[in-house]
């Protein structure tokens, strides 16, 4: 796909969210079903269902995934679409790329061992290695303009207002 192309398609929706905002809102859904022999949740990625497990650091076996590097997928994911989209609309020719995502957590504030120890993580460090003879003022561009529009990214670095509920069908 190149510029031309990427601006086709999205010049309509672009055009119908400027005239009718409420358009472009939506709701993503991610839904789970806790697993009944193990302590695990299948998650449905609609695609297959993936099966998230304990970290091997708190007493998992490794055979799930760790929601934590879900996480970390997910923004590796967005980045690295957003990146090819940007990349695309500025007609920056990029041959090859790789996006690199890391975190730091302490495995004591999930268990429960040290009060003081946070739960979750305390660092995510996002790096892009491309291959492109674009010029360093380009690169610089595609960078702003990916963390700009990278939803996760966006979302970690702007907490979004957060709400939790449990309902018991039991009753």
């Amino acid at each position: 796909m190149d510029a031309d192309q990427l601006r086709a398609l999205q010049a309509p929706l672009k055009s119908r969210y400027k005239d009718a905002p409420d358009a472009a809102r939506i709701t993503l859904t991610a839904r789970g079903q806790l697993d009944d022999q193990s302590i695990a949740c299948k998650v449905e990625t609609g695609r297959a269902i993936a099966m998230a497990g304990l970290h091997p650091a708190t007493g998992g076996t490794g055979a799930e995934l760790c929601s934590g590097d879900m996480l970390l997928e997910a923004l590796v994911a967005c980045a690295g679409v957003t990146l090819k989209a940007v990349a695309t609309a500025l007609d920056i020719p990029l041959r090859s790329g790789t996006v690199t995502a890391e975190g730091d957590l302490d495995f004591r504030g999930t268990l429960g061992v040290d009060k003081g120890a946070p739960v979750g993580f305390e660092t995510i460090r996002l790096r892009f290695d491309v291959d492109t003879d674009a010029p360093q003022d380009k690169i610089d561009t595609l960078l702003k303009l990916t963390e700009r529009y990278c939803v996760i990214f966006q979302t970690l670095s702007h907490k979004p207002e957060l709400s939790v509920e449990m309902r018991n069908g039991a009753q």
